[in-house]
């Protein structure tokens, strides 16, 4: 996917234009206390890679803990988007299920990251 893709988000008030790190290779879920109640994999993007091309003002911002990651979703229909990732402040994470014709059930398995034992944390 050297091309970017869109992004939308289901109500389709939010559209992103994403430049990828690596395709889908980047492919992963956390088990972090959020995110594997958010359920959702995410594949990389660089800082200039998500450009938010329709909804800016639909996107709502949730932090928690150190407030290092930004996690933007649509506050319409409540869909995840996209996160300033922790383990990598200069890099987003990318809601696969977002992309248009992406099925992360094709995708499976889907590595797990170790979010409850973070670094960050020691």
């Amino acid at each position: 996917m050297a091309e970017p893709v869109k992004a939308t988000c289901h109500c389709g008030a939010v559209e992103l234009r994403v430049a990828l790190s690596a395709g889908l290779a980047t492919a992963r879920r956390c088990d972090c206390s959020y995110c594997r109640r958010r359920g959702a994999p995410a594949v990389s993007a660089p800082l200039d890679g998500v450009k938010v091309v329709k909804g800016v003002e639909s996107l709502a911002l949730y932090q928690f803990n150190t407030h290092t990651a930004e996690h933007h979703f649509c506050r319409i229909c409540g869909i995840y988007m996209f996160h300033r990732r922790r383990s990598n402040p200069n890099e987003y994470g990318v809601n696969m299920g977002a992309i248009d014709g992406v099925n992360p059930a094709d995708h499976e398995p889907i590595p797990w990251s170790d979010g409850v034992n973070h670094p960050s944390d020691r």
